[in-house]
């Protein structure tokens, strides 16, 4: 493995217009990747773009469901079509399929394991889904959790502009602290990890 502290910066919800395109405005200014998991449904005409752009800036783009529904209440077939169309759509904008997963709300069961062939992927988050916390909180509680190798979990989605500025702090705090944000496919690889089945990860090292 390398010797270098890892971080995954992840973004959930997304694409959505007025914050994906802020969110990568600050990862180019700091030099940074990230990964986005993407909701199907909310790809469309106006948000492709983005989309597409991510990619070029080489970013991971990965599988959030078409939905968001809580995937666990879903029959067999449902689940598979919420894995199919969101990666066929992502495939389609960028040439690439996704590798990884994460299950809406982090509900997931047996089933979900035995018939979604990616990656099942968790993080550690600060609840920036919360109108209520702030960008300086949200801060606080990533930096708090910093590790090597940790997944960072936080969403891009409709109106989250607190987000949007606690990444303006959160990069540059840890790439000062030694870090080197990486994709979630640079984690596993640089980490020398093959990622497992019937796993869901938190962080890889």
């Amino acid at each position: 493995m390398e010797n270098k502290k890892l971080a995954a910066l992840t973004f959930d919800d997304g694409p959505a217009q007025g914050i994906t395109d802020k969110v990568l405005d600050v990862l180019d200014e700091n030099g940074v990747t990230a990964s986005f998991f993407l909701i199907g449904n909310n790809i469309t005409d106006t948000t492709a773009p983005l989309v597409r752009r991510a990619h070029d800036m080489g970013c991971s783009i990965e599988n959030h469901s078409r939905t968001h529904s809580a995937m666990t209440t879903l029959t067999e077939q449902e689940i598979l079509d919420e894995i199919s169309y969101t990666s066929d759509v992502i495939e389609r904008i960028t040439g690439d399929k996704p590798q990884f997963f994460r299950p809406p709300y982090i509900d997931y069961n047996k089933k979900m394991y035995d018939i979604i062939d990616l990656t099942f992927i968790c993080g550690y988050g600060c609840e920036d889904w919360l109108v209520k916390v702030s960008a300086s909180e949200r801060v606080q509680r990533i930096l708090a959790q910093a590790k090597p190798g940790f997944i960072i979990l936080m969403h891009d989605m409709q109106g989250n502009v607190q987000t949007v500025e606690a990444i303006k702090t959160i990069i540059p705090e840890l790439k000062k602290q030694g870090y080197e944000f990486v994709t979630i496919r640079d984690l596993f690889k640089k980490s020398e990890v093959v990622p497992e089945r019937n796993t869901i990860y938190m962080e890889v090292k």
